[in-house]
């Protein structure tokens, strides 16, 4: 059966097209994103603005269009995230998208995100009796799932994707030392839960996925195994001393600047600052000794789940 998963985020609309086999498996035929920025200029106040709205529908217009080249394709599974949950329109973008296209979203909770992203990480990340903490930096919200071979010890979405905070903090350009202060300031008491749950589960490994960390995988890559090309790759480790000299490059650059860097595509160019801010605010607070970056989360937990017939 071959399945198409549009996964609807606050930043970018992912298209991932996969042939489930028996037994549970499965192969990938085809993954692509469109940059829509869903939560530009309403993020904070819960609504799409109409301009999102646009841009929402082009993205997922140009993920059906290219669906054309894989036909036939027995299911599509729309899922939407942190931008579509808090949005009091969602429903308006919704009718839009099942008007245009016939495509019905579903909006996934929170922790059903979570869950779906701990099963993409899990096919391809050696999980074993150390537990490991997992972090997928969104637009919309941040999902950390602690978690070993026995399964997810724990897990909490939290509204503080990259996008609100731009929204919130409006950096200048380049951010100040002070703005910096101010974002870790505001998510040391937003992160009191996950303080707590590091001391009951203690982790020193971090697993990020997500495009933050696909930025900080292509940075390192280029510099330790310029051969490599690490966009095709499952997972990646990220040396943290490696970590700290990409933190001080993009926080020290301007907006051209950043443009500029091979490793940066052109739709993270602004988010990848709130990013790295967080991931080096998260390494320092938990005292992370490990970095890896994973290619598999939401999108691949989909395809498992529906493979293994947990998920319709």
């Amino acid at each position: 059966m071959r399945i198409a998963i549009i996964d609807i985020g606050t930043n970018t609309i992912n298209l991932l097209v996969a042939d489930t086999g028996g037994h549970g498996t499965y192969s990938i035929v085809h993954s692509s994103k469109v940059t829509a920025r869903l939560g530009k200029g309403g993020i904070n106040e819960s609504r799409i603005t109409p301009e999102a709205i646009r841009r929402g529908l082009d993205a997922i217009g140009t993920h059906v269009e290219k669906l054309k080249m894989f036909q036939p394709i027995d299911k599509i599974v729309a899922l939407g995230t942190s931008a579509l949950r808090a949005a009091t329109n969602a429903a308006d973008f919704t009718q839009k998208v099942k008007d245009k296209y016939d495509i019905d979203i579903n909006i996934i909770s929170g922790d059903e995100e979570a869950q779906l992203i701990y099963d993409g990480v899990k096919q391809v990340m050696p999980i074993g009796r150390e537990r490991i903490l997992i972090l997928d930096i969104g637009g919309g919200s941040c999902e950390f799932i602690i978690a070993d071979k026995n399964g997810v010890a724990w897990q909490q979405s939290y509204e503080l994707g990259m996008s609100r905070l731009l929204d919130r903090f409006k950096p200048s350009d380049p951010i100040t030392k002070k703005q910096i202060q101010d974002i870790e300031a505001y998510l040391r008491p937003e992160l009191k839960s996950l303080y707590e749950a590091v001391q009951m589960h203690p982790t020193s490994t971090l697993v990020g996925t997500s495009g933050s960390f696909d930025t900080m995988a292509s940075f390192v890559a280029a510099r330790n195994h310029p051969s490599l090309n690490v966009r095709l790759s499952t997972s990646y480790e990220i040396p943290i001393s490696n970590f700290d000299d990409i933190y001080r490059k993009i926080i020290n650059a301007t907006a051209d600047e950043r443009s500029k860097m091979a490793s940066i595509d052109p739709g993270r160019v602004d988010l990848i600052v709130p990013g790295v801010i967080f991931i080096n605010f998260v390494l320092s607070e938990l005292k992370i000794e490990r970095l890896y970056q994973c290619g598999f989360a939401l999108k691949q937990g989909a395809i498992y789940r529906i493979a293994n017939g947990l998920m319709k």
